[in-house]
């Protein structure tokens, strides 16, 4: 009997166990059914409480409220949202690089024009109608600097050349030869002394260099710009991955599916999840850092002596200078130029001599002085100034991202046990890996084949390395060989647009010709799992707010 009374006892308490535990088990599902409606997807299927989890292929397979197709839909959800939030940082570092390019353009073009107008109104006042009758061979000259600058495949050297030739052309035309006839094959053999007689003296010797340094400078920054703009955004539209997928899934949105809504995701945890799924992006950071160097050494030569301002807005007094050398040694290049092209034939009708003096410059009213405000130098002194501080606070952008992604208001704290790791509230332990693809080999959070990085991204850091090199050429003031390539750099979108505006006179992106391109090539047979740098706040502030959105409860 007493046997029986102790079976009966076991009996009940076991069936009173069950029941505490089912009630405890079967909690109720309405937060998670307020946030899946309130991410815009329909309840049906959405249980009340909670079920069993063996059907769960991301998050863990405990109690939870999650179906397999909220799980699917979630996964897809948090796919969407990350990579939204990339692009969306790639916005504003565009947006910073824009307004670099525009401030740096408005300053040249004006310089450039405010150099023309210079040129128009004191020529015009000293030289008269032998400048009215040659305006198009001045006008051409600033028009073909203009084109260069914006991209055109103008050979600069040619455009100085041609320049002074014409120059000599028209000035030697309006000399004191009026009683010679003067044919265009023979003012073609006077072009042709320009070089061997130095009818202008020292002038386009000693201006070829710095105008060839200026210009090759100012092109080859702009493009700089414009390149770097257009790697973010092709880099920010690489598509996440299916593991990458799984990895945000579960970063996100399976604490919601385990009842842990309010929980953070661990630091760590979170570190190493972006460092794997961002590995391929944190690879562009040697050569990113080495565009934004030189970068930074070709906008501190603008000031160099002679400054890029000086050089351009002292042009026409160097013109004016060339002049009056040729005016005032007329007689002597004449002789010159007979020895070489021979003597002329006689006009058949003679200008009077009075007619003729008329038609004479006075040598001293072509003398133009150059006495730069004490001011001048102020405005390149503050876009240099701007520009390099924009570009050092944009330089470690693509290994900071991780870190920004996780900041305090998205992830708890580096050492906190009250966090979510992946599994349940419990402390994360794993280390945090390296930037880049190779160091994910022990990522626990990111499977990623290193032997495959991604062909796009292998694609854009060889174009920052083909800017690179053109920008240290430009140190020196040489241009290389290029072809125009704009189509293929630009795709169907500008590097220097922000949202649905771009600048509409921005310069066509052109790069040197290569023979091939070479890939990263990484370590054989190694399919591994995988794939804290100081954050600067005046690029990556904005990300804080966004990466807030993308893991609020």
């Amino acid at each position: 009997m007493d046997f029986l009374q102790a079976l009966l006892f076991f009996f009940l308490s076991a069936v009173r166990l069950s029941a505490d535990n089912a009630n405890s088990k079967a909690r109720s599902c309405l937060d998670v059914r307020q946030f899946y409606s309130g991410k815009g997807f329909t309840l049906n299927g959405v249980p009340q409480t909670e079920i069993s989890g063996e059907h769960l292929r991301i998050c863990p397979q405990g109690y939870t409220c999650c179906t397999s197709a909220m799980e699917e839909t979630l996964s897809n959800l948090s796919r969407r949202e990350f990579e939204g939030l990339v692009r969306e940082a790639g916005r504003s570092l565009q947006a910073s690089l824009n307004t670099q390019y525009r401030s740096f353009d408005t300053y040249f073009t004006d310089l450039l024009n405010r150099s023309e107008r210079s040129l128009q109104e004191s020529f015009l006042a000293t030289l008269g109608s032998l400048y009215s009758k040659n305006a198009p061979v001045f006008q051409d000259l600033y028009a073909d600097l203009r084109r260069y600058y914006r991209g055109s495949a103008v050979n600069l050297e040619e455009t100085l050349n041609d320049f002074w030739a014409r120059l000599l052309e028209r000035l030697f035309k309006a000399s004191s030869l009026l009683q010679y006839t003067l044919t265009d094959d023979y003012l073609e053999c006077v072009a042709k002394q320009t070089e061997t007689l130095r009818p202008f003296g020292d002038v386009p010797r000693d201006l070829k260099p710095k105008v060839t340094r200026a210009f090759v400078a100012a092109r080859s920054f702009v493009q700089g710009l414009t390149v770097s703009g257009e790697v973010v955004r092709k880099v920010s539209q690489v598509p996440l991955s299916p593991e990458c997928t799984r990895a945000m899934m579960k970063l996100v949105y399976c604490p919601h599916c385990r009842g842990l809504a309010s929980v953070k995701p661990c630091a760590n945890y979170c570190r190493n999840v972006m460092k794997g799924c961002l590995a391929n992006q944190a690879d562009l950071d040697t050569e990113w850092q080495n565009l934004i160097d030189t970068m930074l050494q070709v906008a501190s030569s603008f000031s160099a002596d002679p400054s890029v301002d000086v050089v351009i807005y002292s042009l026409p007094i160097r013109i004016s200078e060339a002049i009056l050398y040729m005016q005032e040694n007329t007689e002597v290049f004449t002789s010159k130029v007979f020895q070489a092209c021979g003597t002329p034939r006689v006009a058949d009708t003679q200008i009077s001599g009075s007619e003729e003096r008329k038609k004479r410059v006075n040598p001293a009213s072509t003398a133009m002085e150059y006495k730069p405000s004490p001011t001048v130098g102020v405005p390149l002194e503050m876009q240099i100034s701007d520009v390099s501080s924009k570009l050092r606070e944009m330089q470690q952008y693509w290994v900071q991202l991780p870190a920004a992604l996780c900041n305090s208001k998205v992830a708890a704290g580096a050492a906190g046990d009250k966090c979510w790791n992946g599994m349940t509230k419990a402390r994360y332990l794993p280390e945090v890996m390296g930037d880049g693809l190779a160091s994910q080999i022990n990522n626990p959070e990111v499977e990623i084949d290193i032997t495959k990085p991604d062909m796009t991204i292998r694609q854009q850091i060889m174009q920052l390395k083909i800017m690179t090199n053109r920008l240290r050429n430009a140190l020196n003031g040489n241009d290389v060989d290029f072809q125009d390539a704009s189509d293929d750099i630009s795709g169907s979108g500008s590097g220097m647009c922000t949202g649905e505006s771009c600048a509409r006179s921005g310069p066509r992106v052109i790069v040197p010709k290569t023979d091939s391109t070479r890939y990263y090539n990484p370590p054989e047979n190694k399919k591994v799992k995988g794939t804290g740098t100081q954050t600067h706040p005046s690029i990556l502030l904005p990300l804080l707010s966004l990466a807030t959105l993308l893991l609020r409860r």
